[in-house]
C-alpha cells in the first residue's frame, strides 16, 4: 500500500443511532445533498430468491449518518432523485449488489457512483481488497464483522447491528479522501469516477437475459444447434426465476441446461431420462421445455454467438506473452493487472485477434499502457 496515514480524520461513531422513520423526514435530510458526497450502503438477504430482499439503507453526509428502513426510502421521492442525480457523488464500497438491489427493488440506475474498493485498487492498496481490512491498514480501526450474517428483514435490529450498519459508511468519506489524494500524486484522478461509471453500465448490460447462455461456459462444446436450444433453455429460465422469484439452481441448474441442449429430448420421457433432471421438474415443466426444445432445435442458428472455447495451446502462448507485458505496465503503475486486464477480457482479445470493441487504450488504461502499447500492437498482428 502506498501510504497508510489518512489525510483526514474519521469521524467518531455516534453515541446514539439516527434513524429516520418517515418519507417526508427522509426528503428534509436530503435536501441537503445537493452537491455533497452521499455515503450509501445497503443491507439485504439473498438465501431463497432470485432477488435480495432489502433490509435496510445507511446515509451519510459530513459526519451525519441515518438508517433508513426500505419502506421509508420507497416513498421517498427524494431518496429516487438524489440516486439518480449524476451530480451527487454516491460513496459505495464493492457497489456490485447494492446496485443490482436498487436496480431491481426500485427500478433505479445509480448514476454518479465512486466504489472505493476500484478506488482502492487504483491506489496500489491491492485488488477486491475487503472493507474492513482496507479501515484496519488505513485508520487502525477493527471492525466488529459479527453481525455480518445476520437477519436484517427482522425487527427491531439489536444495538450490535445497527452499530455495524453505521460502520460500513462511518470510514467512506475519509477513504474516499485518502483515495483521492494518491491518485491525484499518480495523475489518475478522474479514473474512479470512469472506472466506476464503466463498470456500473457493464453490470447493467449484464442483465440481458438473451444472452444469459454464453456465461454457460461448459457448452462451448455443442453445435450451433444445441447452442441455440441452449439459448432458449438458458432465456426461459431467466424469465422462470425471476417470476417465481427463486434461484436459478431452485429452477434447473447450469449443468443440467446444458445436458439437455446436448440431448435435445422430443418426449418427457426422453427428458426424464437424463441423468440429474428432478422428476419434479419434468412434472412442473416437461411440456414447456419440450415445446420449447423443438422450437429452438428447428430454428436458424447460422448466425448465433458461439460461447467462447477454451483458448488453444497457440492461443495459451500468445495469452501468457501478452499477459507480461500488460504485468509490467501495471507493476510500473502499481495497479493490480486483475483491475487493468481482467482475465476474461484479455482472453476474448488473444480469440479476436484485435483490440477493437475492448478498454484497453481509452481512459486510464490507455495511459498506464502507452509505453508497452506497440509490443501489444506487434503480437497481435505477427
Amino acid at each position: 500500500m502506498t501510504s497508510k496515514t489518512p489525510a483526514v480524520d474519521v469521524p467518531p461513531a455516534p453515541d446514539t443511532i439516527n434513524w429516520l422513520r418517515e418519507p417526508a423526514e427522509l426528503d428534509r435530510w436530503l435536501e441537503r445533498v445537493s452537491g455533497e458526497r452521499l455515503s450509501l450502503d445497503t443491507e439485504f438477504e439473498r438465501v431463497n430468491t432470485f432477488y435480495p430482499i432489502p433490509g435496510l439503507v445507511q446515509l451519510g453526509i459530513d459526519g451525519d449518518y441515518c438508517l433508513v428502513d426500505p419502506e421509508v426510502a420507497a416513498a421517498s421521492t427524494r431518496f429516487k432523485e438524489v440516486l439518480e442525480d449524476a451530480n451527487t457523488p454516491k460513496l459505495l464500497y464493492a457497489m456490485s449488489e447494492d446496485l443490482e438491489l436498487f436496480r431491481h427493488w426500485l427500478g433505479v440506475e445509480i448514476r454518479g457512483v465512486l466504489d472505493l474498493q476500484i478506488g482502492a485498487a487504483l491506489a496500489g492498496a491491492g485488488f477486491s481488497l475487503g472493507y474492513a481490512k482496507l479501515v484496519e491498514s488505513l485508520f487502525g480501526e477493527s471492525l466488529d464483522k459479527s453481525a455480518t450474517r445476520s437477519d436484517w428483514l427482522a425487527r427491531p435490529l439489536s444495538d450490535a447491528q445497527q452499530r455495524y450498519a453505521v460502520d460500513d459508511i462511518r470510514f467512506l468519506e475519509p477513504m474516499y479522501h485518502w483515495v483521492r489524494s494518491q491518485l491525484e500524486q499518480r495523475g489518475l484522478e478522474y479514473a474512479l469516477a470512469e472506472e466506476s461509471t464503466r463498470f456500473a453500465e457493464e453490470l447493467a448490460g449484464q442483465e440481458e437475459i438473451a444472452d444469459h447462455y454464453l456465461k454457460l461456459r461448459g457448452g462451448w462444446t455443442l453445435s450451433s444447434r444445441q447452442q441455440g436450444v441452449l439459448r432458449a433453455l438458458a432465456h426461459w429460465r431467466e424469465q422462470e426465476c425471476r417470476r417465481l422469484d427463486r434461484p436459478r439452481n431452485r429452477v434447473l441448474a447450469d449443468a443440467l441446461l446444458i445436458a439437455i441442449a446436448d440431448r435435445m429430448p422430443a418426449s418427457r420421457r426422453a427428458l426424464a431420462d437424463i441423468q440429474g433432471v428432478p422428476s419434479g421438474a419434468v412434472r412442473r415443466y416437461g411440456d414447456a421445455l419440450i415445446e420449447l426444445i423443438g422450437e429452438a432445435r428447428d430454428a436458424d442458428h447460422a448466425n448465433i454467438e458461439p460461447i467462447s472455447p477454451p483458448l488453444t495451446r497457440d492461443q495459451q502462448t500468445l495469452f501468457k506473452t501478452l499477459k507480461r507485458q500488460f504485468r509490467t505496465a501495471a507493476e510500473t503503475a502499481d495497479v493490480p493487472i486483475e483491475l487493468l486486464a481482467p482475465r476474461k477480457r484479455l482472453e476474448k482479445v488473444v480469440q479476436d485477434q484485435t483490440l477493437s470493441g475492448q478498454v484497453f487504450f481509452q481512459g486510464w488504461r490507455e495511459q498506464i499502457l502507452a509505453p508497452v502499447r506497440a509490443n501489444i500492437e506487434e503480437l497481435l498482428t505477427s
